[in-house]
């Protein structure tokens, strides 16, 4: 369902910048059953997770027509604990521009008070996005997590762990070292990029 009769129309990017596991299509290439700019070759017979999927240019009546992924470059999703955006490869830096830049560092602000993440993919490259920096967190394999450094609400650190240790260490109540008053808190990093 699309938010004020909006539709896809000429913008193909989802099926660029998204991993299509029944295809075997990786991230950042585009799906061989698409025209780009026109729309999907096998539309009636797409797959179940392809069905299933819409942006949130599409279904979100809050983001305005400059979000939409053919003109903004990138393809906004939910994900367990926030917002992911993706960029097209061929515009890895279209979230830095503005108005774009602005309004993503608005919602890592509302996320912060809320518990929500705010997740750029540029590539293979993940990006947490808070109210006071960015925090580059490189490649982020299907069997790492990212680790968060609260303080209070606010994130003043982030890293990349393997899934492993980090659920090892929390069964051992394991808590990493760090500054007086500051907690740790994991969430899904694991991203199909």
């Amino acid at each position: 369902m699309s938010a004020r009769g909006r539709e896809c129309g000429d913008c193909t990017l989802c099926c660029k910048v998204m991993a299509i596991e029944q295809l075997a299509k990786p991230a950042d290439l585009w799906c061989s059953h698409c025209k780009p700019g026109h729309g999907c070759l096998i539309y009636a017979d797409r797959p179940a997770e392809c069905q299933a999927f819409s942006c949130l240019w599409l279904v979100g009546d809050r983001l305005d027509r400059h979000w939409k992924p053919s003109k903004s470059k990138l393809v906004l999703t939910t994900s367990e604990d926030g917002i992911e955006i993706r960029c097209d490869p061929g515009f890895p830096d279209a979230w830095r521009k503005e108005p774009f830049r602005n309004e993503i560092r608005g919602w890592a602000v509302s996320g912060e008070t809320l518990d929500m993440t705010v997740v750029v993919i540029s590539g293979q490259k993940l990006i947490l996005v808070t109210p006071d920096r960015e925090f580059d967190l490189g490649v982020v394999g299907l069997d790492q997590r990212i680790v968060r450094e609260l303080e209070g609400t606010r994130v003043v650190n982030a890293m990349v762990v393997k899934a492993e240790d980090l659920e090892n260490k929390l069964q051992r109540g394991f808590i990493p070292p760090v500054s007086t008053g500051a907690r740790w808190r994991p969430f899904p990093g694991a991203r199909s990029v």
